[in-house]
């Protein structure tokens, strides 16, 4: 029997408040702090004040508080390095190093890797001269996908339609410095058509164990319209990956990218999320991969903290020591899980912060419903505030993805919040899949 653990969590949003709850109550868990943490999590779990981007400050107290175990939610700290220097103290990580993080910190080492071994995604250049950059639009014509190449947020990626939209696109990155030095280089990719699904799975060297599909929201607005976010809701699972699109996943994706950062010698150990087109043809639809990502999605890991049955602690821990191929299987409910974000008034801009939130213990009640706290504080009265662009994650679970969905917006109807909003169709691709099923 393993010994019960301190635990540190890192970050502060949804997917850290879906987390926390898993890990709190498992029986590997002696002790649960989050780094900084939020509102929400502040009622299960201790909350230090430590920036989730602040590595030394993190490895200092994992140091003196004789952390053994760190969970990292968010991706800036595992590109800066976090794991490395926890290892460097001897205090096991849920994350992988910066060399594999690289993934998702340099979309142009994820783009040549995967086309150096054959992994299927879409054709690309890579551009730091705004005029090369500007006749290779010319040339592949519209519509065409202008990436940052470092971490932006969420909010470095442009599918122009026209050439003066890919032409801004190019010049607020290389040239207006709109993502700073993460918008030094850019990525241009062919613009794929098709249905977008994302996958995920645990990862510690060359064993790939699956966890299964969802399907975020990424648009601001109901029908996929407006600006893109972090996220405004998801759901899982996914029925647009089908049993045999999920081998061609694993087979063809997952297993070899893992072979691969082996090769390279920056083995990969943590939860690897894979952004994924799914394009059809006439062999039937075929998965092409669009981006990687080094942690759990947000809010994405909600949706499948709601479904996991296994203890996720105990599946952490053995991707952190290597002893994957010695795991079962993860356990999964039959349920579908969905959940809604709210936002504040603004996002995704310049949020409107500090209004007061009400409602959130009604909307709990809700059955089959669990609130989580995202971008929220606490007044010095008590209050519930907005402090953020997500502010708040309604999860939902029932027996499909149409009644997760009711359940979900009963409960968002019970909050009280005249400064948030959120999208109103969460799910609508699985359910027209449901109704004709």
């Amino acid at each position: 029997m393993t010994d019960r653990l301190n635990i540190l969590l890192v970050g502060s949003g949804g997917r850290e408040h879906a987390l926390a709850l898993r890990i709190a109550s498992s029986p590997l868990t002696a002790n649960l702090t989050v780094a900084p943490g939020n509102a929400g999590i502040g009622e299960i779990a201790e909350c230090v004040a430590i920036a989730a981007d602040d590595v030394p400050g993190l490895v200092d107290y994992a140091a003196r508080n004789a952390i053994d175990f760190v969970i990292v939610g968010p991706e800036v700290a595992l590109v800066a390095g976090l794991a490395d220097r926890l290892a460097e103290k001897n205090i096991r990580a849920f994350g992988p190093n910066a060399a594999a993080a690289l993934l998702e910190g340099s979309k142009s080492f994820m783009k040549d890797i995967v086309a150096k071994y054959g992994i299927p995604t879409a054709a690309y250049a890579r551009f730091r001269d705004r005029d090369a950059a500007k006749a290779y639009v010319i040339e592949h014509g519209m519509p065409i996908v202008i990436k940052a190449d470092g971490l932006a947020a969420g909010k470095g990626v442009t599918i122009a339609t026209t050439p003066a939209e890919a032409e801004a696109a190019i010049d607020e990155a290389l040239i207006g410095g709109r993502f700073g030095a993460a918008g030094s280089e850019i990525v241009i990719e062919e613009f794929m058509t098709g249905e977008e699904a994302s996958y995920f799975a645990l990862v510690d060297g060359e064993t790939v164990v699956p966890l299964g599909a969802a399907q975020d929201h990424k648009a601001v607005g109901d029908g996929d319209t407006g600006p893109n976010t972090g996220g405004m809701g998801a759901y899982s699972p996914a029925p647009v990956v089908t049993r045999e699109l999920e081998r061609q996943i694993l087979n063809d994706i997952l297993r070899p990218l893992a072979s691969a950062m082996v090769a390279e010698g920056r083995p990969y150990r943590g939860v690897i999320f894979a952004g994924l087109m799914i394009v059809p043809g006439p062999a039937g639809p075929k998965p092409r991969l669009i981006e990687i990502n080094v942690r759990f999605g947000d809010p994405e890991c909600q949706v499948l903290m709601a479904r996991l049955e296994s203890d996720p602690v105990a599946l952490m821990l053995a991707t952190a020591e290597g002893r994957l191929a010695d795991l079962p299987p993860a356990r999964w409910s039959d349920q579908a899980a969905l959940t809604v974000v709210l936002c504040a008034e603004g996002y995704p801009g310049t949020p409107v912060t500090g209004t007061e939130i009400k409602g959130v213990a009604k909307a709990a009640a809700v059955e089959g419903v669990t609130v989580f706290h995202a971008g929220t504080k606490r007044s010095a009265d008590g209050k519930l505030l907005a402090c953020g662009g997500r502010v708040l994650n309604i999860v939902a679970t029932g027996s499909d993805v149409a009644q997760a969905k009711t359940r979900a917006y009963r409960a968002v109807d019970l909050i009280d919040w005249p400064g948030g909003f959120c999208r109103r169709d969460i799910g609508w691709r699985a359910i027209e899949r449901e109704a004709v099923s």
